[in-house]
């Protein structure tokens, strides 16, 4: 009897592995603390892979594959992959386990190791998801010490033929249309409403919490949104491509209060747990362009096309190339601990309000609220990375460690000190009121530095410039912020410094 194991992210139908029964092979999965307890999840994040597991679970038995399933409450489950792996052998008289290659490292590593662990071979597989190798962006920048995504991405389109000329060059003779993708959204703005699952997870809910497992987030037990399957995942990029898609790539950075998914597609955790394979997504994108149907113009699908063939494969490659160092870089030396209002919503910044008050009910929020509304403020805070890591690997229902902590350290937090990044991506109020509306409304006033309500993140902005001029001064992306800091007068610049001071020495209360 050969034994095959499944994570819960690879929930891959499509894969070969599937493509025939065969009553000599035992797949396995496994609800484990092991995996819920190493950061605190959200409790959609929990809830959301275990369903998804188990509906795939069932798929495979409807098919005629053989399941072994651990569920959280089942008596016999070890909540370990090892001792339940060693059981499942002594019970079985499994003679080989095969496995599909992680997308962690630390999962990677324990594989490496198992059959030493568990005394019989043990083989592993591609997991037949990814358009790119773990190495071929090492391999692609070698020599070279910063890696530009805009490369990659380029590489990439002309390999796998998207969005390309015969010629091989781009369509439309452009290959970058981010210029076009930065407005704000309009006050009055039709947004369609966005497609919600409505499944009843009261039972699957009530095993979790009686196994002790701590969450954080919101969850109506009865009406949990996410897609679960397949099905629900190809429905939900069906909806994207109809009604978000022809004004995706205008509104991507625009952030609102008043609509929490905007233009996105909401596909992220369908990938990363790969119900759904990147190239269809894609391909559905293009398709729907080149097609003439509902209008859409290149600047949308190019938008959307470089953040899965662009941004999401050049992220895991990152990560292979760095790990495991990545997790201890700390280029600024930020050592504060994580606000508290990161963990309940409880502040009068709105932004910062809504977007972690979003994220708390929905376990989810679009890449510019992590990145220019919580990643920035933590970085202008001087957060540790550890703990900016943590509360995003937990947080959101889309985060496995291999995209979530190159964004945060390396987009977000700059802690690689620009091996990924060419800039710090930090800001004052006014990106915030150009590119959203969460300024009119606020306690704070977007537009003074000083003062009982200046907002936060002016004085702030200038302090992380001042404090880090020696790690930065000679960076031509940001010298202009110093010539402006430096035109201010000493007088002015204390009194903005005092003002961060103050702000940080009573963080929890803004």
């Amino acid at each position: 009897m050969k034994l095959r194991l499944i994570l819960g992210d690879q929930l891959n139908v499509q894969h070969s592995w599937f493509a025939r029964t065969d009553h000599q092979i035992l797949y396995t999965m496994m609800e484990v603390r092991q995996e819920t307890d190493y950061v605190t999840h959200h409790i959609q994040k929990v809830i959301g892979f275990f369903a998804a597991m188990r509906r795939f679970a069932r798929l495979l038995q409807e098919q005629g594959h053989q399941v072994l399933y651990f569920r959280i409450d089942d008596s016999a489950n070890q909540h370990n992959l090892t001792e339940n792996l060693k059981k499942i052998i002594r019970d079985y008289a499994i003679t080989r386990l095969e496995y599909l290659e992680p997308d962690e490292y630390r999962l990677d590593q324990l594989f490496h190791k198992m059959d030493e662990a568990l005394g019989i071979p043990v083989q592993c597989s591609s997991p037949e998801h990814f358009l790119t190798d773990r190495n071929d962006l090492a391999d692609f920048f070698r020599h070279q010490k910063q890696f530009l995504m805009e490369r990659f991405y380029r590489h990439l389109r002309q390999k796998h033929g998207i969005l390309m000329q015969p010629s091989g060059q781009p369509v439309t003779g452009r290959w970058n249309y981010d210029q076009e993708n930065r407005k704000k959204l309009p006050r009055k703005k039709e947004i369609p409403g966005p497609l919600i699952f409505e499944h009843d997870m009261r039972d699957l809910h009530k095993s979790v919490k009686a196994r002790g497992v701590q969450t954080i987030g919101n969850l109506q037990t009865e009406r949990f949104i996410w897609p679960i399957d397949r099905q629900e995942s190809l429905k939900l990029l069906n909806h994207f491509t109809n009604h978000y898609l022809p004004q995706f790539g205008t509104y991507q950075d625009a952030m609102t209060p008043d609509h929490w998914a905007l233009f996105h597609s909401r596909l992220s955790f369908s990938l990363n747990t790969k119900m759904l394979h990147p190239r269809e997504v894609i391909d559905a994108a293009v398709d729907c362009y080149a097609s003439g149907k509902n209008d859409i113009d290149i600047a949308q699908v190019e938008g959307f096309v470089r953040q899965i063939l662009g941004w999401r494969e050049f992220m895991r490659g990152i990560y292979w190339q760095q790990m495991p160092g990545y997790e201890s870089v700390n280029y600024f030396e930020h050592d504060q601990p994580l606000p508290r209002f990161y963990w309940d919503g409880r502040t009068h910044m709105n932004c910062m309000r809504h977007t972690i008050n979003q994220s708390l009910e929905y376990a989810y929020a679009h890449h510019i609220q992590r990145l220019m509304v919580t990643g920035n403020f933590a970085l202008l805070a001087g957060v540790h990375p550890d703990d900016v890591d943590r509360w995003y690997l937990g947080i959101y229902i889309d985060a496995v460690q291999w995209v979530e902590i190159t964004n945060t350290r390396g987009m977000s937090q700059f802690a690689d000190g620009g091996l990924l990044a060419t800039k710090p991506y930090v800001s004052s109020a006014n990106y915030m009121h150009r590119m959203s509306h969460y300024c009119t409304d606020c306690h704070y006033n977007y537009k003074a530095k000083t003062g009982d309500q200046a907002c936060p993140f002016n004085s702030l902005y200038w302090h992380f410039y001042d404090r880090n001029r020696h790690r930065l001064k000679n960076n031509p992306r940001v010298g202009m912020m110093y010539r402006v800091w430096d035109k201010m007068g000493q007088e002015q610049q204390q009194a903005i410094l005092k003002q961060a001071r103050g702000y940080l020495d009573h963080i929890n209360e803004l």
